[in-house]
């Protein structure tokens, strides 16, 4: 990994004169973890010496960047830390380059449509815009809803092994709240694996009564996604087979998402050569 290399190639980063930037340089290594980390595990990745790491991991876990697990060996990104990471997703630089292309797929599909990310073990609302019609449900930016029963959440769930969706659900009880909301852990992993058969996931009143929802991932240069593009409205006028019509669209919002990220990444590595 990229972070983890420059740790081993630049020691003295790590053991110079600037603490902050040494503790900044261990978060870039764990940000990019999706699973829990052990103090042995990063001992064998960056090379540092057992002591020193143990000293920064308590440093990051007493300011809530990063959080004990169950056994006391291993650890997992903290509140604190992922209050920052949605921050910086609400109001990053590219927020209204963003805001711009859901107007458009707003406009074109004529329904409410919104712009999530996985936090936790919810979905969160980075941005939406309501339809026109008289008839909608109003969901602010910043809103939260769970992962197993909302179209989104269903696609971050996918992207995991079903040991990690297990390990995380485990601790997340599968809330009804519908008569359509799937509250079996074998129901979902069968949902999931269609989901990941389609390349997209719906949520047929799961959540809300009366509310159809349909969501893809925006594509990413990483390994894993971690933002969402979804369209929703209510189920009179949105039944399944109107809302996969509208598929190829909320795929080219989804792309044009994408382009924006890669662009704002691009202008990022520029900015630090």
């Amino acid at each position: 990994m990229k972070n983890t290399a420059s740790l081993r190639a630049e020691p003295g980063r790590l053991d110079g004169d600037t603490p902050t930037m040494r503790l900044f340089s261990l978060l870039e290594v764990i940000a990019e973890k999706d699973e829990t980390f052990s103090l042995q595990s990063l001992v064998e990745e960056t090379g540092l010496p057992k002591p020193t790491l143990h000293r920064m991991l308590q440093q990051l876990e007493s300011e809530g960047m990063l959080q004990r697990e169950g056994d006391g060996r291993h650890y997992s990104t903290g509140v604190r830390l992922r209050r920052l990471a949605e921050n910086l997703l609400l109001n990053s630089t590219t927020h209204g380059a963003r805001h711009v292309v859901l107007r458009q797929l707003v406009e074109e599909v004529g329904e409410s449509c919104n712009i999530t990310a996985f936090s936790g073990s919810e979905v969160m609302y980075l941005d939406r815009l309501e339809s026109p019609a008289p008839l909608r449900f109003y969901l602010q930016p910043g809103s939260r809803v769970p992962v197993h029963c909302s179209a989104t959440g269903k696609l971050f769930l996918a992207q995991m092994t079903p040991a990690q969706r297990r390990r995380l659900l485990a601790h997340v009880p599968l809330e009804k709240f519908t008569a359509n909301t799937i509250t079996d852990f074998d129901a979902l992993e069968r949902e999931i694996e269609e989901v990941k058969r389609n390349g997209y996931a719906l949520d047929n009143e799961e959540f809300l009564p009366g509310l159809q929802c349909i969501g893809v991932l925006v594509p990413s240069e990483g390994r894993h996604c971690n933002m969402g593009l979804a369209i929703q409205a209510p189920i009179m006028r949105f039944p399944r087979e109107k809302a996969l019509s509208f598929l190829p669209a909320l795929e080219r919002a989804a792309e044009a998402l994408a382009s924006i990220e890669r662009s704002g990444a691009a202008e990022r590595r520029r900015h630090e050569a």
